[in-house]
């Protein structure tokens, strides 16, 4: 189902994983991986997107620092993700998107979503204050809160675990009360409940937390 392409943006040239529907595309999503890199995992997610109708792209932001960049969920992984999104910052990734948002576009794709989780969380919500996708939904993204005054110019929605000790829950309550028109759910998990790769991962929010996403997708995309 999946391919590796070449993506072209404004920061510069990197790959990306395309996932391409059997039938025709209901529309595009672009899935912005977290501090991991598009590994087995991300690209399982996109895998699901297009199994579910849509064309999705995971570009492959790290290719900007090294290629072939994919992690797996130990402290030292963990530590080398970390180092790689602070030596990218978060302009570089935003083009990417933008170009990721053209490229599904140019494959047919008439209305483009984008989601991410982790630090993918925080690229989808910039990408929603930035740029113009016709949806953005964001799982879990720690640096959200530190660009809050932000404003959302697409429809948003956010995931949250409320068990999360990176993102406090007083941190999602003024999201709420700054951005009254974005959707934003809370459930009983931790950081990371949508992975089914790691420890974190809680089947009954990320079942929920995508049925939410699909419903968001199929109104704002189709």
């Amino acid at each position: 189902m999946g391919e590796d392409i070449r993506l072209k943006s404004a920061a510069g040239e990197i790959g990306a994983y395309l996932a391409t529907p059997a039938g025709t595309a209901k529309g595009g999503i672009v899935v912005i991986q977290e501090i991991f890199g598009v590994n087995h995992h991300i690209r399982a997610v996109t895998d699901k997107f297009a199994a579910d109708g849509y064309i999705a792209l995971a570009p492959r932001f790290f290719d900007h620092i090294k290629t072939g960049v994919e992690l797996g969920y130990t402290p030292d992984t963990i530590a080398e993700g970390r180092k790689y999104v602070t030596e990218l910052g978060l302009d570089k990734p935003v083009q990417d998107v933008d170009a990721a948002i053209a490229e599904l576009k140019k494959r047919g794709a008439k209305k483009v979503g984008v989601t991410g989780f982790c630090w993918g969380g925080t690229i989808t919500w910039l990408s929603a204050t930035r740029l113009k996708p016709d949806a953005a939904i964001a799982y879990y993204g720690g640096g959200i809160h530190g660009t809050r005054t932000e404003k959302p110019t697409v429809p948003t929605m956010m995931h949250f675990g409320d068990k999360d000790m990176h993102i406090p829950m007083e941190h999602v309550n003024e999201l709420r009360k700054l951005h009254p028109g974005v959707q934003i759910f809370d459930y009983p998990a931790d950081h990371g409940f949508h992975c089914d790769e790691r420890g974190s991962y809680d089947a009954a929010a990320s079942k929920q937390a995508y049925e939410r996403t699909l419903a968001f997708m199929a109104k704002h995309v189709g």
